[in-house]
């Protein structure tokens, strides 16, 4: 996808260059953190996301609701799709899910759908985080399939910071409707 002109404020991150002999949950955090920096140059919501298999990259993505004019176009939904069709199974199974933020509802329910291994998020998100913050749907007691769970500390402060920016300069832009003033935390 290529990215359009950043509009209205660029974004001051930089991208992260990890190191490709470690391939350790900082290594894939640090991809899903630059698919983050990649969604804000996009106008869209910070969240990245990429799943890894036996070392490997599968899947990467980022937020595209307000491109798509889809909710559903989260980070992890276009991830997991993408990785499914990679390895040609809808079970992920052996897969690790790393995203920048806690899982909404729909993304916690499509990580146990898919049957993810691990789910390693940065910033957990007690208002509608659902692996851990607002509630844990992996915890269900009837629940048919259990995830791994990594909440928060591989890259936390990062990617926190990067989310609370591109919000208050979203509240600061001229005209911000209150739609667009989503959580910074």
């Amino acid at each position: 996808m290529s990215v359009p002109p950043e509009k209205p404020f660029p974004c001051p991150f930089e991208k992260r260059f990890p190191s490709q002999l470690v391939r350790d949950d900082t290594f894939f955090m640090s991809l899903a953190f630059n698919q983050a920096i990649d969604a804000w140059r996009c106008d869209e919501v910070p969240i990245g996301c990429v799943i890894e298999r036996e070392g490997e990259v599968i899947a990467f993505a980022h937020n595209t609701v307000e491109h798509g004019e889809d909710p559903t176009a989260h980070a992890e939904m276009l991830a997991i799709t993408q990785a499914a069709a990679a390895i040609g199974n809808w079970r992920l199974e052996n897969c690790t899910l790393y995203v920048t933020k806690e899982p909404c509802p729909m993304c916690s329910g499509a990580t146990l759908m898919s049957r993810l291994k691990r789910v390693v998020y940065a910033v957990p998100d007690p208002k509608m985080g659902c692996l851990g913050g607002a509630t844990n749907l992996s915890e269900l007691p009837r629940v048919n399939h259990r995830c791994e769970i990594t909440a928060g500390g591989v890259l936390e402060d990062e990617c926190r910071e990067l989310i609370r920016a591109y919000f208050k300069l979203k509240r600061a832009a001229p005209g911000a409707s209150s739609e667009e003033n989503g959580s910074g935390d």
